[in-house]
């Protein structure tokens, strides 16, 4: 029989595909991260778990790998830099990151210091985030693009960050916003540098497809780009037009979908140019996706192409329509999000416990009497007579003595000892079934199907709608790994559970290079032994949507950076206590002084009644102070 090997593991959970280069395993058998792609052995996540252990930090707790912000942005914008130089192209490449995939200040330093080089920049759709990227410290020549749905404080502030030489350009969603930005920019007497979304008939592909189109939310239709030229130009403001913006979605899985998109928004650039409008900048918005199962289709949780292709596409696809229409090739933005930050981020979820259906050994108070009922004796000759055979026969027979069980127990004729013989009984014959089915040349479905029926559920100390909401809201897949005992082979097929009293809070579907997996596969829990499962490519979104339910609030958080001359090649820069009770109690106007003047009045009055004593009331205000001031996920030591 062949031993399991490292190389198994990576196998198993497809870490080579989706890692793309910034995950392994190393030989001890532990998950290593590898922040600049590829180089060194990597950082043993253990060894990370082992210092944020001796921190006294709980867990689940989120890793961030600053480096791999900082490797993402480099390597957009030097792909953007090699496609430009090998076509020949005339303008440039400007990026801009949309803070709304995630707004953490530590997140959006790491990309304005990493992109200061290539001129980076920001995207605000808000005005809390408008008021966050306008203190960014930004290059001069770096884009603030203010996107969505504006009010007059809005304009005055986006405009306001232009008279302090921020290169801000307010794109226009709906035609009301022109006549406004027109409006303040005179009141405060600045030229305003404006952008216009416009809407496409090429729609995306994948799980956001519907937010392009032309019955997307934000943007102009062709009538109303020509209104908002008109405008312009009787306003004399017709060189404020400086960017064209389009957006067919995010996750874009098909680079076919990009290419067209792309096509129909140069082929506007084109006309507008012609018209002797100067846009000087085209923005192909958002959408380069992330390879989230590493199957490189154009299902919903991979991509069918590379970052390389991608860019490649998006150059010579301007690039050939600008030639066509005979007229200057535009600066090219883009507004990637997910690309740049998905990667850095892991959730460390530690497992407390597992549940089995059924039994794998026989408790001796389930053991063989001669009073047993008929129905359960049946049962036990079902589970002693079973062969390759009859394996479909007697599942079916199995069903049926069940059913029949559970009639007669409803009736009142069958005693609780006999009906738990029968469930234990029924459970150990799905086993063996399971297990030899794999010799036969066709599976029935039904008994294909047991093998989801018969998986173990994991108890995770996490909320998965904190943690994880875009799962929970849309299943939308990401890798979930085991983070050590690779060199043991993982023998049990099982799905997740979270510690919210919900029945949704569960993950029962998994990554798989043709499918969706219904069950996951991990090792064996040891008694006093602790396992940890990591949550890969979480850095897109999850931080900033997850929810308050049960209010387990945010999680535990370091800041890990690559350093060769420290032990393990890194070190934490910093460390974010995740939410205390008290803290998470404060959000929904509990006061903390108050609750604790209750439970004293409390104690008090039990204390008065004798009913306890003076010391033990002492002990329990001690008790629910320190509760409130504890972490709000389970203490698993």
């Amino acid at each position: 029989m062949k031993s399991w090997s490292i190389a198994d593991a990576l196998k198993a959970y497809f870490i080579e595909n989706w890692g793309d280069q910034y995950f392994s395993i190393n030989p001890s058998g532990n998950m290593t991260v590898h922040p600049r792609k590829g180089e060194r052995m990597g950082i043993d996540m253990m060894t990370v778990i082992e210092e944020i252990r001796s921190q006294g930090l709980g867990f689940p707790v989120l890793i961030r790998f600053q480096d791999i912000i900082r490797h993402r942005v480099v390597a957009l914008n030097e792909a953007f830099r090699k496609s430009i130089a090998e076509f020949d192209y005339k303008g440039r490449y400007q990026g801009v990151y949309p803070i709304k995939v995630n707004q953490m200040r530590e997140v959006v330093e790491e990309i304005v210091d990493a992109g200061r080089v290539y001129d980076f920049g920001l995207e605000a759709g808000s005005k809390a985030e408008l008021a966050a990227v306008i203190s960014m410290q930004t290059t001069p020549a770096a884009l603030l693009i203010c996107n969505g749905y504006k009010d007059s404080a809005f304009i005055r502030t986006a405009l306001m960050g232009l008279k302090l030489g921020k290169r801000v350009i307010i794109v226009v969603e709906k035609l009301t916003e022109l006549h406004q930005i027109i409006q303040i920019a005179e009141e405060i007497g600045i030229t305003p540098q404006i952008g216009v979304r416009v809407k496409l008939s090429t729609r995306g592909s994948g799980k956001w497809e519907s937010s392009g189109g032309e019955s997307a939310k934000f943007g102009l239709t062709t009538p109303e780009l020509l209104q908002a030229i008109e405008t312009l130009r009787a306003k004399k403001l017709i060189d404020s037009l400086v960017l064209m913006h389009f957006h067919i979605g995010s996750q874009v899985t098909d680079i076919r979908t990009i290419k067209d998109a792309v096509k129909e928004a140069t082929r506007i650039y084109a006309k507008l140019r012609k018209m002797e409008i100067p846009v000087a900048f085209l923005d192909v918005g958002g959408g380069l996706g992330v390879d989230y199962d590493g199957s490189r289709t154009s299902f919903e949780s991979s991509i069918n192409y590379s970052l390389h292709e991608y860019v490649s596409d998006v150059v010579y696809s301007i690039q050939e329509v600008c030639h066509s229409e005979d007229v200057p090739e535009p600066n090219i933005v883009s507004e990637s999000g997910r690309a740049l930050v998905a990667h850095h981020s892991v959730l460390v979820v530690n497992v407390f416990g597992n549940i089995e259906v059924g039994s794998t050994q026989e408790p001796s108070h389930l053991a063989e009497t001669e009073d047993e009922n008929d129905v359960v004796k049946e049962m036990r000759y079902l589970s002693q007579h079973l062969s390759i055979k009859n394996l479909l026969e007697h599942f079916h027979d199995a069903l049926q003595r069940k059913e029949e069980a559970l009639s007669m127990f409803k009736l009142g004729y069958l005693s609780l000892e006999d009906r738990a013989k029968v469930e234990f009984l029924f459970w150990q014959i799905c086993r063996v079934i399971h297990k030899n089915a794999a010799n036969l040349k066709y599976v029935p479905e039904e008994i294909e199907a047991l093998g989801k029926q018969l998986a173990d559920q994991y108890l995770c100390n996490f909320s998965l709608f904190q943690s994880m909401p875009d799962h929970w809201a849309i299943q939308h897949l990401f890798p979930i790994v085991p983070l050590h005992r690779h060199d043991e082979e993982p023998t049990h097929s099982a799905t997740l559970v979270d510690i919210t009293c919900d029945s949704d809070g569960k993950v029962c579907k998994f990554i798989d290079l043709r499918d969706i997996k219904d069950t996951l596969a991990l090792h064996n829990t040891k008694p006093g032994e602790p396992y940890y499962l990591g949550f890969f490519l979480m850095g897109a979104y999850q931080d900033i949507m997850g929810d308050l339910h049960n209010l387990f609030g945010r999680v535990n958080e370091v800041h890990v950076f690559l350093d060769e001359t420290e032990p393990g090649g890194y070190y934490i820069e910093e460390v974010i206590r995740g939410n205390t009770i008290g803290g998470i109690l404060s959000w929904i106007q509990y006061s903390t002084t108050e609750l604790e003047k209750r439970v004293k009045e409390l104690i008090e009055h039990k204390v008065r009644e004798g009913a306890i004593k003076p010391r033990e009331g002492v002990e329990m205000q001690k008790l629910y102070e320190e509760l409130l001031r504890g972490y709000t996920y389970m203490d698993c030591k």
